[in-house]
């Protein structure tokens, strides 16, 4: 019985690997619906990294036409008012008031391992959420 010897070189290889980008999608399996009310029209609200900060309770609202940051927010990721550009456009709150934005200031936004810098409108008004963003 003859037995084939490999090389030092062969015996080293590994055999290549297709790579795979897995892109992280959000989804939602039946499992998860276990316990609502279908249809259901609650609002998404997720944790987003802004401006380097893991920043809870951000909606997320595919109607949107604007991003929009609420003024406690601004202040708890230690921005000043002249990081500040103007933005003269006024817009409605939740509670149907009229609200001259503060202004506008660009951050960058993280979801999942993608970052996008956002435009968002600073805004001086009540709201449950710290920010309202169009998609992550």
């Amino acid at each position: 019985m003859s037995m084939a010897r490999l090389s030092a070189e062969d015996a080293n290889l590994e055999p290549k690997k297709a790579r795979v980008d897995i892109q992280p999608i959000l989804s939602f399996s039946d499992e998860d619906k276990i316990g609502t009310i279908q249809p259901h029209d609650d609002a998404l609200v997720v944790t987003l990294r802004i401006g380097g900060y893991d920043v809870k309770m951000v909606m997320v609202d595919q109607g949107s036409n604007a991003e929009i940051m609420y003024l406690d927010l601004y202040k708890r990721l230690n921005l000043r008012p002249d990081d500040l550009t103007a933005y003269d456009s006024p817009l409605m709150s939740f509670d149907g008031n009229v609200v001259i934005p503060k202004g506008q200031i660009r951050l960058p936004v993280q979801a999942g391992s993608e970052v996008v810098k956002v435009d968002f409108i600073v805004m001086d008004a009540y709201s449950p959420y710290t920010a309202i963003v169009a998609r992550p």
